[in-house]
């Protein structure tokens, strides 16, 4: 039984000292006031006078901080240990009575890929807060790696081979087709390529990679022939949900993820797909989450709207 009366040192807690609890497990989970902050909706100064507050109130230093780090003191790793569980199984109750609203409500927190935001979640926004209106969506682009846990998210965007194997996961797209565009423009100036070893003598826009900086050698794969060809060209970028603008406009070849906006531009006659008989595939995105926690009623609605259909939920 969950009893929302809790003691402490001897006397009921009131309404202020459970807000300053959560307060403090906020801020010693993100390490920073301002990420606890943003998680919880409040100000940074809010935060700090919460905290002041309980460390007055118990008469002991909770957390070290510096003008750059926040870190639980011993006495504030000993109260965390014991009152997380305790947050976690009441956060629990309520979003099973969640479950019995018409229509969910709360915040979910979702860290992807940029390229993910673009393709995945922008189109379909509309549909989504049309249905479940009282969802927040906080969507968070990073194209590196992140540990979704430990940075306070609900969930996450990547591509299969790169999740988890202890995270459940639904599959977002079908797998990529990578495909390399140009606009008619550009091949009025340019012989179209037949073979990758063409592509030296042509003005590629590079894609730098976030791990590392290097810059990505293009892929390619024909009757079990894989190569990587370095390229060259007038622009180099860090963002490949650019590549499409890029090679309409003419400014020269991109190597991106076929998609059904590509499709179009090319029945539009404002893009030419080459090198289509070497084109190499990529696992698609899944949105992934703690497998062993209780799935909230608003990420459900997440799944229900952004899932691919007659995809079901995969245990990696």
């Amino acid at each position: 039984m969950i009893y929302w009366l809790i003691f402490i040192n001897g006397g009921a807690m009131r309404t202020n000292e459970f807000g300053e609890l959560t307060a403090f497990v906020a801020v010693a989970e993100e390490k920073s006031f301002r990420k606890a902050a943003a998680r919880l909706n409040l100000t940074a100064s809010t935060l700090s006078h919460a905290l002041r507050a309980l460390e007055d109130r118990l008469g002991v230093r909770l957390l070290n901080r510096t003008t750059r780090t926040v870190s639980p003191t011993q006495a504030g790793l000993a109260l965390l240990a014991e009152i997380v569980p305790a947050f976690s199984t009441i956060a629990n109750a309520v979003e099973s009575v969640n479950a019995f609203r018409e229509s969910p409500r709360g915040r979910v927190r979702i860290n992807m890929p940029r390229i993910a935001a673009d393709m995945v979640f922008l189109p379909q926004l509309p549909a989504f807060f049309g249905q479940y209106p009282d969802v927040q969506l906080e969507l968070t682009t990073n194209d590196g790696f992140v540990d979704i846990i430990g940075e306070g998210f609900d969930a996450g965007v990547r591509i299969r081979d790169d999740i988890q194997q202890d995270m459940s996961a639904v599959r977002l797209t079908e797998d990529f087709h990578v495909a390399v565009y140009g606009s008619p423009g550009y091949f009025e100036q340019h012989a179209i390529p037949q073979t990758p070893a063409d592509l030296p003598h042509h003005a590629c826009i590079g894609l730098r990679e976030i791990s590392g900086g290097s810059l990505y050698r293009w892929e390619f794969e024909k009757d079990g022939r894989r190569l990587a060809v370095p390229v060259s060209g007038p622009l180099t970028v860090d963002n490949i949900g650019m590549m499409t603008r890029i090679a309409v406009d003419g400014i020269g070849l991109v190597y991106t993820a076929h998609s059904r906006e590509h499709d179009e531009l090319v029945a539009n006659g404002r893009l030419i797909r080459v090198l289509a008989d070497w084109s190499i595939s990529y696992p698609g995105f899944f949105l992934y989450y703690p497998g062993h926690r209780q799935l909230p009623a608003a990420l459900r609605a997440v799944i229900d709207v952004f899932r691919l259909p007659s995809k079901g939920t995969d245990t990696l």
